[in-house]
């Protein structure tokens, strides 16, 4: 046994409480070792020689590691607790706080246990449920739809040519309110709007005044219609809170470049000297790399802190949002996030939100900042895997699984999965032109762990590079092709929302992946439902395990007859095109 390999730590990812008496532990150890684990524990003020044991279930491996994890409940919310780990060698080792042993280890407060103190109410699990009945639509309003023209900002391009990254379409809130009926027929019901609140740009990322929704968008009236149409429907709004920095025309920096360090809000800032010069480059810390318009603001600053947590404090009182989107949210202090928590759950309890992280997010993820973060690291796999053809099913696998066994277990269920943003090229042009590879990774979104959104326009297959190219005007005039996707995206979505497995399931990947043919089960409870998925361009074999006889077509959206299940369990998968099927457990 490589005893060197073994990890655990009572914090973070490694030991987490997920209910009030009861805590959750995880346990590495080499792949390679396929070792045996039971967890002891016991109260952590218990000097007897009692002791609880309990089997650890192997969650999964990645290229190096195996993971096993237990759940242990004690009344008194007091743990300490070890590692009892057999390699498939017959070697046993115990594996405590303080050293890895071969002999079993007293049971003493000071003996090395690994101790976790005591489970505090606000460090339990607090996300709110309704997110996992989600599928959420993420709107640029100036590019959605142009419902009131009379607002229209000075030479408004003409809908549908090429955006430039300076230019306005006209699209607004009124837009949104008006193609409600769309979205509710998509089976959307939840949308991300991205910044309404007023600025000088079309994206409006960099805010000018935090208290007034951009004129060229509507009125605080149209918004408060637009949240109450909407929540009828069924339908939750998240805002966009972009608290890193803000306009180069916003009063407060305005004061700092006309008095200088004289100015009382000089702290609000990162200015270098003075005098500010902000062209060609500017003397102050921004958004990005030298961005001048929009200067970087001091969130550690308790000033700041008080003013931002009270914009959004003022909007979800005054609309009854569902939730907030934080931009740039790993260069804000986690002291902000963590105030930020406090307060918005303070005023609305199920309030989502969620964070922009295009990484390993566990850090934010703790309980006490975030509920989610956008699922970036998930995008680029599947890029890699189904777009570009870059990578096989099996360290397709291994990425998901990284995603996984890097942050605690229960919070992949709530990130944000998405296919493309405003920030990233469209997931029709990354797929080539493709409509097949679109819709195949349609369909793993909306099956998978997590929760699915869609950037608009590309449940029909609209195209755009990079920004602004991805930023397109949505193209209500369909072709025939754009609305065979939408009919097939709308039955994603359907399926999706029919079958609770597929929102609160467990996921497993059996070993069943062959080149480029994936598969994955959700399970919940007696209902399990196995997920095939071939990005090849060649008949494929698997034989999956022996619950495969039990198996029956439920759901099938293309190409059917390519999809035979022999009476040997056997599935043949794709015959030179791709394909996508859901079995159903009978």
């Amino acid at each position: 046994m490589h005893i060197e390999a073994l990890y655990h730590e009572s914090r973070g990812i490694y030991a987490y409480p997920v209910a009030a008496d009861t805590l959750f532990v995880r346990l590495r150890t080499l792949k390679e070792d396929a070792c045996r684990c039971n967890v002891y524990y016991t109260e952590r003020y218990d000097y007897s020689d009692r002791l609880n044991i309990q089997g650890m279930e192997l969650l999964g491996s990645d290229e190096l590691f195996s993971y096993h994890g237990a759940e242990i409940r004690i009344r008194s919310k007091r743990f300490k607790y070890f590692f009892e780990i057999t390699g498939s060698d017959g070697e046993k080792v115990y594996y405590t706080g303080m050293r890895i042993c071969r002999e079993f280890p007293p049971n003493t407060l000071t003996g090395g246990y690994f101790q976790y103190a005591y489970i505090n109410e606000d460090e339990l699990p607090d996300i709110p449920e309704w997110v996992r009945d989600a599928v959420f639509y993420q709107i640029f309003p100036d590019r959605f739809c142009n419902g009131d023209k009379s607002n229209d900002p000075p030479n408004t391009k003409q809908w549908g040519t090429v955006p430039g990254s300076s230019d306005f379409f006209g699209g607004d809130i009124r837009g949104i309110i008006s193609k409600l009926d769309y979205l509710e027929s998509l089976g959307i019901n939840a949308i991300y709007i991205t910044p309404i609140f007023q600025s000088f740009s079309n994206h409006k990322y960099d805010i000018v005044d935090y208290y007034s929704i951009d004129p060229c968008f509507g009125t605080l009236e149209d918004m408060k219609e637009l949240v109450r149409l909407a929540h009828e429907k069924g339908i939750r709004i998240v805002l966009d809170a972009v608290f890193n920095h803000c306009s180069v025309k916003n009063r407060f920096f305005e004061d700092v470049a006309e008095k200088g360090a004289d100015s009382r809000f000089s702290s609000w800032f990162f200015v270098e000297e003075y005098p500010v010069v902000k062209y060609p480059v500017a003397n102050y810390e921004t958004f990005g790399e030298n961005i001048p318009d929009m200067p970087r603001l001091n969130t550690c600053n308790p000033e700041v802190q008080e003013y931002l947590i009270g914009v959004a404090e003022y909007w979800t009182r005054e609309l009854d949002i569902d939730g907030w989107r934080l931009d740039v949210a790993d260069e804000v202090s986690h002291s902000f996030w963590r105030n930020f928590r406090k307060r918005l759950k303070a005023i609305k309890k199920d309030l989502f939100i969620v964070g922009e992280i295009w990484y390993n997010a566990s850090d934010w993820l703790m309980g006490d900042e975030f509920d989610s973060v956008m699922n970036y690291p998930l995008r680029q796999a599947l890029v890699d895997y189904m777009a570009f053809g870059e990578t096989d099913s099996e360290n397709f696998v291994l990425s998901l699984k990284k995603i996984f066994f890097s942050h605690r277990r229960y919070a992949p269920d709530y990130f944000l999965n998405l296919l493309g943003s405003h920030d990233t090229p469209r997931i029709m042009t990354v797929c080539g032109g493709d409509a097949r590879k679109l819709l195949l990774s349609m369909a793993f979104m909306m099956t998978f762990t997590g929760i699915p959104m869609i950037f608009y326009g590309d449940e029909t297959g609209m195209e755009g590079g990079g920004d602004p190219d991805c930023r397109r005007a949505m193209q209500w005039d369909m072709q025939v092709g754009q609305v065979e996707i939408l009919e097939k995206v709308k039955r994603l979505i359907s399926i999706r929302r029919s079958i609770p497995a597929l929102s609160y399931g467990k996921t497993e990947f059996p070993d069943a992946n062959r080149e480029k043919v994936f598969v994955f089960k959700r399970v919940l409870e007696s209902q399990k439902i196995t997920v095939l998925i071939n990005a090849g361009e060649e008949r494929t074999e698997i034989v999956l395990d022996g619950d495969t006889v039990r198996y029956k077509s439920v759901y099938d959206l293309w190409n059917e007859e390519r999809f035979m299940c022999r009476d040997d369990g056997s599935f043949e998968i794709g015959v030179g095109e791709f394909g996508f099927r859901i079995l159903l457990a009978e």
